[in-house]
């Protein structure tokens, strides 16, 4: 990184100081966009989904609890896979939504 009283640093494709008009002084890196919050349903209409993938015995009220009570072995090692990655998955789309 170069260093000019006449012109601003620039790191990693941003650029850093003073205009050469003598402006404000130029962002280090643009404002995030603003997203709206995600619609509370959006854990409902997850879970709404895995229910409709899963047997009614296999998914209880909370995903977490699901997780922590499985015992290992109780079912095909293949679908016992398949099983955990959506109870994974679906809980961290829930949290990605929050």
């Amino acid at each position: 990184m170069s260093v000019s009283a006449h012109r601003p640093a620039r790191l990693f494709g941003h650029a850093f100081g003073r205009r050469r008009d003598g402006g404000a002084p130029v962002a280090a890196r643009p404002a995030p966009p603003a997203f709206p919050h995600p619609a509370p349903e959006a854990a409902g209409r997850i879970v709404s989904d895995l229910a409709d993938e899963l047997p009614d015995e296999d998914l209880m009220e909370d995903l977490d609890d699901c997780l922590d009570l499985y015992r290992t072995g109780t079912k095909p090692s293949c679908e016992e896979s398949e099983y955990l990655w959506l109870l994974r998955d679906a809980r961290d789309r829930i949290d990605r939504s929050r």
